[in-house]
């Protein structure tokens, strides 16, 4: 009986001693699997802290960059539409011609001067000719009445010479 028991023993044991190396092999990779998984979740986290932290000492330093910026940024869009608006100043300029007209009316000659002028953008008209016409005396200084009538000639007070505007205190 003894023999018998070894004899139909014998096989589980040995499938059993063949299977047990396998099943370790198999537990020990899931384990180490695990552990490694675990691991990499640490080291993920600790990534992702280190990025945040990162992240917000950027955004600290841009928002400082920007608060100090902001007033220079304002003055460079200022002064850039200032040199803008000076240069199309620049490119406006006045046609004027002037000549006397005499009237002829019964006995009596009337001179007066005639003023003409006109606005123009480079080489493009921007109003039509404006005409002024004032009496002349005889003995009268006709480029003094000339400096005198004009209209656009007149000193032009510059956008840089410009008083700042004030707001009114309510």
């Amino acid at each position: 009986m003894f023999a018998q028991r070894f004899a139909y023993h014998a096989p589980v044991e040995n499938v059993f001693w063949v299977l047990l190396p396998g099943f370790v092999a198999v537990a020990s990779g899931m384990l180490v699997w695990f552990l490694m998984e675990s691991r990499m979740e640490v080291r993920l986290a600790q990534e992702k802290e280190k990025l945040a932290r990162e992240r917000c000492a950027i955004e600290v330093r841009k928002a400082a960059l920007e608060g100090a910026m902001e007033p220079s940024i304002q003055a460079a869009e200022e002064r850039a539409r200032r040199l803008a608006l000076e240069a199309f100043f620049d490119d406006l300029r006045v046609e004027q011609r002037h000549y006397t007209r005499e009237n002829r009316a019964l006995a009596q000659t009337r001179k007066s001067l005639v003023l003409q002028e006109r606005i123009y953008f480079r080489s493009l008209p921007l109003s039509d000719w404006i005409e002024h016409e004032i009496a002349l005396e005889n003995e009268s200084d006709v480029q003094r009445l000339v400096r005198e009538m004009t209209v656009f000639d007149k000193p032009v007070v510059s956008v840089a010479e410009s008083p700042t505007p004030r707001k009114a205190l309510a």
